[in-house]
């Protein structure tokens, strides 16, 4: 121990000043430590050997039982069974109505139990399904007198959120003869198609693709291609399908947020907007809106749906943009018109476009930040259900964000962006 306090002190000494590494004193105190730590770590080896040599013939290692993983599930499937109101061999389906409220609200209260179906209620079913006429309220007829299966639920949504241009170059590829009609076995291999870019499946892979409804004659099919399926769809049946089934949750979403008037006040249109939004910046968001937004203005149904249609070609007015102002620059008004109307082939009316971007400039200078304004309108299309990012350190930033951004707002005032 003397040994090892000699060193130490010499050690502290020799930081203190370089020259002292020179000197006898540091090569005495040093010279022994370094040997006694070699005898004493020698020693501790030479007595864990021994033990584990004597310990070693009678050990047994047990291993460790781990439970099975319980399967994750994605989040549309974790939404389709909240709001899965029936039952029918054993597998979960929503009714039309059930579809409906999944899209427009954030959750179910569900007061009954699922209902169990017995064969002769889902006969019913399809037989009132084939024989139901077109039109935008063809949910809302069937209400819960209908079956729709995990793969059809994604189906219908891929239909409210994407363009039609997509759906007719699938149909082309399943229509082997050119006549613009397929059977129920072609469009069950449609409906797979469209519906499986709708899965996320979990990155251990524990969720398997939904094969449910496959070998049950659903509404869908009974609507398409009658009870016996043996009927034939045209395309412009279908296209007029999801121009209705569009049309009626714009029509129900509209009511909601006008609070059942003809016309939407702008601060219900941009409450609307944020819905299913969880962005960082939500806050600023909701701030704006209180500031900026005059009361007492409108907005139609039809610049509603203006607007609607814009959303659902979100990747093509993203790619306009870029074409318009290049990658990652501020876009103003008038480039943002500009890029809807070559991404939609329509324009949006002043109204929308002024609550648009009183929403979501976030520094007063009356540009948008082309990212972060995608990525809200994305949560908005897909109603909640995008991955959200980890929370953890980036709080921090989140904070840091949130104050500089209203420091340059103060610092700006008035400010305006070049056009």
């Amino acid at each position: 121990m003397a040994t090892w306090g000699r060193l130490a002190s010499v050690l502290r000494g020799a930081v203190r000043s370089p020259r002292s590494l020179r000197s006898p004193a540091l090569r005495r105190a040093v010279g022994p430590g370094l040997f006694g730590c070699a005898v004493g770590t020698g020693l501790v080896l030479f007595y864990r050997q021994r033990a584990d040599r004597r310990t070693l013939p009678f050990s047994v290692l047990a291993e460790e039982q781990k439970e099975p993983a319980a399967p994750q599930l994605s989040a549309r499937r974790i939404r389709f069974n909240q709001f899965a109101s029936v039952v029918y061999q054993d597998e979960p389906y929503m009714t039309p109505r059930d579809f409906l409220f999944s899209v427009m609200l954030e959750d179910v209260d569900r007061k009954l139990q699922k209902r169990m179906l017995t064969q002769q209620e889902v006969d019913r079913m399809l037989v009132s399904a084939s024989k139901v006429g077109a039109g935008n309220d063809l949910f809302r007829t069937l209400g819960d007198n209908g079956l729709i299966s995990y793969t059809e639920y994604l189906f219908l949504l891929t239909i409210l959120t994407k363009p039609r241009t997509g759906f007719h170059i699938a149909f082309k590829m399943l229509d082997v003869d050119g006549n613009e009609q397929v059977d129920q076995k072609e469009f069950l291999k449609l409906k797979n198609i469209i519906g499986s870019s709708k899965k996320r499946i979990p990155v251990d892979g524990t969720e398997k693709p939904a094969e449910e409804g496959e070998h049950v004659n659903t509404t869908l099919q009974a609507y398409f291609f009658g009870k016996k399926g043996d009927n034939k769809l045209q395309y412009q049946e279908f296209r007029r399908f999801m121009e209705n089934l569009q049309s009626e949750v714009q029509e129900m979403e509209f009511m909601q947020f006008s609070k059942g008037m003809d016309t939407m006040r702008r601060e219900d249109f941009a409450e609307w907007l944020l819905h299913y939004t969880n962005e960082e910046d939500n806050d600023i968001y909701w701030e704006n809106m209180r500031k900026k937004i005059p009361a007492g203005q409108s907005i139609t149904f039809d610049e509603f749906k203006a607007f609607c249609l814009f959303t659902n070609n979100l990747e093509d007015f993203s790619f306009s943009l870029k074409l318009v102002i290049g990658a990652n620059r501020p876009v103003g008004m008038a480039q943002f018109k500009r890029a809807v109307r070559i991404a939609t082939g329509h324009d949006l009316s002043e109204n929308v476009l002024d609550t648009v971007f009183k929403l979501f400039d976030m520094d007063g200078d009356n540009c948008l930040s082309h990212k972060e304004f995608i990525g809200v309108m994305k949560d908005r299309v897909l109603r909640g259900l995008r991955v959200q990012h980890q929370a953890g350190f980036s709080g921090y930033w989140k904070c840091v964000k949130r104050e500089t951004l209203k420091g340059a707002q103060e610092a700006l005032g008035d400010g305006r962006c070049p056009i």
